[in-house]
């Protein structure tokens, strides 16, 4: 089940997705987080930020509908406090970097670019961010708010002046609301990302009825879990054949079953958040069934069923 993505060294393809996980230790009264292949960190921002006002979760159909409003202390109170937290955890680490403005993209991976550097000169005792997971669905609060992610110009910009200010793996995380998901994509890699992660969730709206408004102060809301795992699946497969970098797949995996198949559509590595909602025990059993399915299937390495539809 070992995986070598962005030259690093994965014990599995199963990360705890951005903002479904917390950083690490909400869930290890279930199971130790140490099992996981990695975990992906709630969406830091270079400013903390209290996060959106009035219900933030609502449920769906088949799925969950959220308006957090990237709730964070900040990238800077993160490295200084909130990495100890993950100090005895021996997974990889996904610092996950949103921003409102190119300038606070770029600032905020500055500082984790500074605090990996004092880590491996070892001025400070503490985790390196092992990968950026760069999460450019923020809106641009510069450009009228249209999220950075929507368009290539966008997503080119970003990466590039990000890309320059570090030197750890860039992974680029994709929303489904891009105009063309599979030509970002290629910007991305283009501009010098290592790797791509999608899909983000899809925005959608809920209306209560009675109050003949909306459910969410903000109209809209992110819609993931089960409802939109077709959909995620599609998109890896087509990112998957059009970029020569890794992928890493998410949307809806629930099962064991659900990660397999993102692998057979093309995902080096998998993320599963929506469902630790459902079932905090959700890291532990899909690794335990990836393993079972490799040997009912006698399949040597996740190499074998990669990218094969």
């Amino acid at each position: 089940m070992k995986i070598n993505a962005f030259g690093i060294d994965f014990k599995n393809p199963v990360i705890a997705a951005s903002g479904t996980f917390g950083f690490g230790n909400e869930y290890k009264d279930y199971y130790d987080p140490s099992i996981l292949g990695g975990i992906s960190t709630k969406g830091l921002t270079l400013e903390s930020r209290a996060g959106n006002k009035g219900i933030r979760i609502a449920e769906t159909s088949g799925g969950v509908m959220n308006s957090i409003g990237l709730e964070n202390p900040g990238v800077e109170y993160f490295l200084n406090q909130g990495i100890e937290e993950m100090n005895d955890i021996e997974s990889v680490i996904l610092g996950n970097l949103g921003g409102s403005s190119l300038d606070t993209y770029i600032e905020g991976a500055r500082l984790i670019e500074e605090h990996n550097k004092k880590v491996e000169k070892a001025e400070k005792n503490s985790k390196k961010i092992d990968i950026i997971e760069l999460n450019i669905s923020c809106p641009n609060v510069k450009e009228g708010g249209i999220a950075f992610g929507i368009t290539c110009e966008g997503a080119e910009k970003v990466v590039r002046e990000v890309r320059k200010v570090v030197s750890c793996p860039l992974v680029v995380k994709l929303s489904p609301n891009a105009e063309n998901i599979s030509r970002i994509a290629a910007t991305c890699e283009f501009e010098g990302a290592d790797g791509i992660s999608l899909i983000n969730t899809v925005s959608a709206l809920k209306i209560d009825i009675r109050k003949r408004k909306p459910v969410f102060n903000n109209i809209y809301a992110g819609l993931s879990g089960p409802a939109i795992k077709p959909i995620a699946l599609k998109m890896v497969r087509d990112v998957s054949k059009t970029v020569s970098v890794p992928v890493i797949g998410m949307g809806g995996i629930v099962t064991y079953e659900d990660a397999i198949e993102f692998i057979m559509a093309g995902a080096h590595l998998i993320q599963f958040g929506t469902a630790s909602f459902m079932n905090p025990y959700a890291g532990r059993d899909i690794i335990d069934g990836i393993k079972r399915f490799m040997e009912e299937e006698n399949i040597k390495n996740l190499d074998e069923i990669r990218g094969i539809i």
